[in-house]
């Protein structure tokens, strides 16, 4: 299911996923690991297990989600879901992580709420400011979240930047959430609806990363795509839109070509 890749220290690509319906304890899930010295390669690595949850530090056993991974300062900096808070981990060589704690011990630094699964974390560097982009469900009513800090440390309030696409599950109708700022002052944020045999990501426009049209999304919308949980990303100026696969049975890669921003005709 949702995953991180970025670029480790020695070159090689990494990817982590979370899988789903293991043996673990509790909700099932935990990170695996895969390699690759090419990002074209057919077949990566597969590198095992990378990372469980452990109660000790306030993780709710099985629910690991969504690893998504910064380079800030020579560090690698991994934001991941526990099924309750985003919390932290950090690398020197961007494929071991340990925990980056609070004081009190804690992985956690923020969430929406006991049962509102805040996950699916993305961040992305704006000015002098850390933009971290989420989703959650209080009260079964799913949104795109953004919370702001200038040292990756310390996080602003929440504030809902995106609700879900009208005719899907409340609950879920805004995952994943990844933003692009394509030239100075213009982002689209990618976010899911749907996983599967029709899988569907919306994409919005805005030039506010923090307001990508709260409950009037309608007015931003500029494409839909026939994928789930994308990242996207730049490679040598080409760049390329990663995805879960409809059968959940791993990650596809494709070349994105970004064309005059149009709108999905309603």
């Amino acid at each position: 299911m949702d995953f991180g890749i970025w670029r480790a220290a020695d070159g090689t690509w990494q990817l982590w996923s979370c899988i789903r319906k293991t043996k673990e304890a509790g909700s099932t899930r935990l990170f695996y690991g895969w390699e690759a010295d090419d990002l074209l390669e057919a077949r990566w690595r597969a590198r095992g297990i990378a990372m469980r949850a452990d109660p000790k530090y306030g993780e709710t056993p099985g629910g690991m989600q969504a690893p998504y991974v910064v380079k800030e300062g020579g560090r690698y900096i991994m934001f991941y879901g526990d099924w309750v808070n985003i919390c932290l981990a950090e690398s020197e060589d961007g494929k071991t992580f340990t925990r980056r704690l609070t004081p009190e011990g804690r992985a956690g630094r923020f969430s929406e709420g006991p049962n509102a699964n805040t996950r699916d974390a993305m961040v992305i560097r704006h000015g002098d400011r850390w933009i971290c982009y989420y989703t959650a469900h209080p009260g079964g009513k799913g949104a795109v979240y953004a919370r702001t800090s200038t040292d990756l440390e310390n996080w602003s309030e929440s504030r809902i930047v995106a609700k879900g696409a009208p005719g899907y599950d409340e609950r879920f109708a805004a995952e994943c959430p990844f933003v692009v700022e394509l030239t100075p002052g213009e982002f689209y944020l990618f976010y899911t609806q749907a996983y599967g045999r029709n899988p569907k990501t919306t994409v919005l426009f805005s030039r506010d990363p923090l307001d990508f049209g709260g409950e009037n999304i309608r007015e931003r919308v500029v494409t839909e795509l026939a994928v789930a949980a994308p990242e996207v990303f730049q490679v040598n100026g080409e760049w390329f839109i990663a995805s879960v696969r409809r059968a959940y049975d791993g990650i596809e890669l494709a070349p994105l070509k970004w064309s005059e921003r149009g709108r999905v005709s309603e």
